[in-house]
């Protein structure tokens, strides 16, 4: 399928190319792209869900061409103010078109106007939508400047009477009177609903704040978060949490050498997330330690894992909202036997990487979304003691040119 915006909205790089064509690709960029360590790359494993995957999007308004009616979408490549209305695009669900096709009706109807940046004149700035793959909970979040003049209680009423399969649980409304052309988390008013939305991971329950960080491709991540499991037991077991094997399950496990699981020492009975998010990965991977420390700079995010932890009974995890670097220096506790680092796209901060390092976890995870980042940053903790072991990668943005990457290093005679 040919979207009509292919090859000008900036978003799919490969829709006129077969799935399985795009996944040899992407391997083979990948590959190149981590260098030394490229060699390292087990596999690249697919989508679950190669189309309509998205569980977030923050569209822009803006014009269909220069001075042309109000449109609402992605920006086109190489246009300041032009974008694509996605109506046809293959990456959305088909709930997230029926709402941006209302919003944009509503607002042309009310003779809203884009925030033109150079002139500052017009209100309308974007609109985020973000819902549970697995819950069918949606969010919106519209974001203007303070000019906006049409009424929003018609505009909820609206929304809320769309035909969706899932169901809106929450729009809000944010105001920003700022330049900069970013989504702010600042100056929100809850218009109807709750500011929140639950997704469902590997069989745990998620709170997801309007602005937290989740993974956009939900069925995809569980294949990530398993690969992340699977590195984070190697050579790791917890005999007080025998409750996730029957007796059987335990005295088979133990007996069998190659699963090479054992029982921790006070060293490798804790782990640390870092830039933990909502808390997915901990909790994850909260069965296989005595105790698991998540570390979030955004702190709606810190209280959203805080919730999560007891909506899914788990006691032994605890979070940390601040600077990754600050809290690392300030925080008590046995050395963790096993860190994972799910970083921005830039990656390690040389400070924090430095921080990391010190810290001497016997096994480091390290989870990116762009592969140019964990290969500058592979070097320098290689130069730090780490060895890299190997690398698994997960097409969690089908049609596009990235992938998520996850590799496990070994601290040298650990």
């Amino acid at each position: 399928m040919i979207c009509e915006h292919f090859g000008r909205c900036g978003g799919c790089a490969y829709l006129d190319i077969s799935y399985e064509d795009e996944l040899t690709l992407k391997k083979n960029a990948l590959v190149e792209c981590l260098g030394e360590y490229g060699f390292l790359v087990k596999s690249l494993k697919p989508s679950p869900l190669p189309v309509g995957y998205r569980n977030k999007m923050e569209l822009a308004f803006g014009d269909e061409s220069k001075d042309g009616r109000l449109a609402l979408g992605m920006r086109k490549k190489r246009s300041y103010y032009e974008v694509a209305t996605p109506l046809d695009c293959v990456l959305i669900p088909d709930d997230f078109k029926k709402i941006i096709e209302y919003v944009l009706e509503y607002f042309r109807e009310a003779g809203e106007a884009f925030f033109h940046r150079k002139r500052h004149i017009g209100a309308l700035r974007h609109l985020v939508l973000r819902h549970g793959a697995f819950t069918g909970e949606i969010l919106i979040n519209l974001s203007a400047t303070s000019a906006l003049q049409a009424p929003l209680e018609p505009f909820v009423q609206g929304l809320t009477s769309l035909p969706l399969a899932g169901k809106i649980v929450g729009i809000l409304h944010s105001v920003n009177d700022g330049v900069a052309d970013a989504v702010k988390n600042e100056n929100v008013r809850l218009l109807w609903g709750r500011d929140y939305f639950y997704e469902e991971i590997c069989g745990l329950r998620f709170k997801v704040a309007a602005h937290a960080f989740f993974q956009t491709n939900s069925s995809a991540a569980e294949v990530l978060y398993e690969i992340v499991k699977d590195y984070a037991a190697e050579g790791n077991f917890n005999p007080k949490r025998l409750s996730i094997i029957d007796e059987s399950g335990f005295l088979s496990a133990i007996s069998d050498p190659e699963r090479r699981i054992k029982f921790p020492s006070a060293a490798n009975s804790t782990a640390y997330d870092l830039y933990c998010g909502t808390g997915t990965i901990a909790q994850i991977i909260a069965p296989l330690f005595e105790r698991v420390v998540g570390i979030e700079l955004v702190e709606d995010a810190i209280l959203s894992a805080k919730d999560n932890a007891k909506l899914n009974f788990i006691t032994n995890c605890e979070f940390h909202a601040g600077d990754v670097f600050d809290v690392l220096r300030n925080l008590p506790g046995t050395r963790p036997g096993v860190i994972v680092v799910d970083p921005p796209r830039d990656g390690l901060h040389p400070k924090a990487l430095s921080q990391i390092s010190a810290l001497a976890s016997p096994r480091l995870i390290y989870v990116a979304c762009k592969p140019s980042s964990l290969a500058r940053d592979l070097v320098l903790l290689a130069k730090a003691g780490y060895t890299p072991v190997k690398i698994d990668a997960v097409d969690m943005f089908p049609r596009t040119p990235h992938v998520e990457c996850c590799a496990l290093l070994r601290l040298a005679d650990t």
